[in-house]
């Protein structure tokens, strides 16, 4: 059982263990795979179960007080190891699907959910992989199947089904326990969330998930954010009655600020090694340098205020607004960050290009970030849309 304890005991031990990573940054920032060493820290202190309520022995308090301290946490580690933070966010954001929805739902759905924080009490990993090639990261957009077939044993309560389907961008694969993707059940005719178990399954189609490409992208290298195939794949249907529209708007704040998080440790830690870089040698700089160093930490000010009101909105309680800003926010601090980079390395200088160089990871992983979580396209749609509600 995972060691429990308060948020300022999880706080600090986050911080400890990102410092750990810290000084291990040239051969962290050189991976392009996951080690399961470091989530099997994270499960020791505690992280998981920030999404296990506290009548089940968590720290989860609903989403208006939970949101900041999550958020700050995944700030935090992403300081130490961007990708590692990246592929932490899943599991709050995930199971906050189920946890954001508080309003009515059957016996089965209350069941359901339930079960989805007592696996994270228990130390259960939960990730997601549902993004398709074509659907422009829109996960409504799923040409996936799903066909219903008889229960099959599982973490989680309900109807199970099978799943066939191409997937991309699986970040945390073979890490991640269980994982969450969409499919349009032959019993219906809308997209519907649900539950895949990857333990022990092979990647080699014999038990349903074929791997199709390692995840080879220049930023969030290690993420392993591997595409799938699905062919009759066993999974368990979320329970919840209404359209999945429901979920993913209840829990969109949450989600939207957690990854904001990500994207902002990164620039904090850009922006404190170069001060750190540049400090002794300020008198020497070029006007030019003076001006561009002044508007990369201007960038870093403004993406702290965005990332600020959003956890403000989200405090306030549930509804358009808290949505509208959530998504401002993390639209607004992907922008800043990539700006903030780029001037970051016209002032230290062309050896930012170097491999060896952390800004050139960092930039790389704020881009990543920018374009995947969700594509600029998807996600000035959904300002669009909530900007006038």
């Amino acid at each position: 059982m995972p060691r429990v304890g308060t948020w300022a005991d999880l706080e600090h031990d986050v911080a400890a263990l990102a410092d750990d990573w810290r000084a291990a940054r040239p051969e962290r920032q050189a991976r392009r795979h996951l080690e399961r060493a470091d989530f099997d820290h994270l499960r020791d202190i505690g992280f998981l179960q920030t999404v296990a309520t506290e009548e089940r022995g968590g720290l989860w308090r609903g989403v208006p007080a939970s949101t900041r301290p999550i958020a700050g946490l995944l700030r935090t580690l992403a300081g130490g190891d961007p990708s590692v933070a990246l592929v932490s966010a899943m599991h709050p954001a995930v199971v906050g699907f189920w946890l954001a929805q508080t309003g009515g739902g059957s016996p089965a759905w209350l069941e359901q959910r339930a079960a989805v924080s007592e696996s994270a009490s228990d130390g259960v990993q939960w990730g997601t992989i549902t993004s398709e090639p074509g659907s422009g990261g829109d996960i409504a957009r799923t040409t996936a199947v799903a066909t219903p077939i008889e229960r099959a044993a599982s973490t989680v309560p309900g109807a199970t089904y099978a799943i066939s389907g191409d997937k991309h961008f699986g970040s945390g694969s073979g890490i991640a326990h269980l994982m969450v993707t969409t499919a349009v059940p032959a019993d219906g005719d809308a997209p519907a969330l649900f539950v895949l178990d990857m333990r022990d399954r092979p990647w080699d189609g014999t038990a349903g998930v074929q791997l199709l490409a390692e995840w080879d992208g220049m930023g969030m290298a290690a993420t392993q954010s591997h595409a799938m195939r699905f062919d009759a794949c066993p999974a368990v249907r979320m329970a919840w009655d209404g359209p999945i529209e429901e979920i993913t708007t209840a829990a969109g704040p949450f989600v939207a600020t957690l990854f904001t998080a990500v994207v902002l440790g990164v620039l904090d830690e850009a922006i404190r090694t170069a001060k750190a870089h540049l400090s002794p040698k300020a008198e020497g700089l070029r006007a030019y340098e003076r001006v561009e160093w002044t508007r990369a930490e201007m960038d870093h000010w403004v993406a702290v205020q965005a990332f600020e009101g959003a956890l403000r909105a989200v405090e306030a309680g549930p509804g358009p607004a808290a949505l509208h800003a959530a998504l401002r926010a993390k639209t607004a601090v992907a922008e800043l960050a990539e700006a903030s980079l780029g001037r970051i390395a016209r002032v230290v200088g062309g050896g930012t290009f170097s491999r060896r160089s952390p800004y050139s990871a960092w930039y790389e992983d704020v881009r990543a970030l920018g374009f995947l979580r969700p594509p600029w396209g998807l996600a000035y749609d959904a300002l669009f849309a909530t900007s006038l509600s």
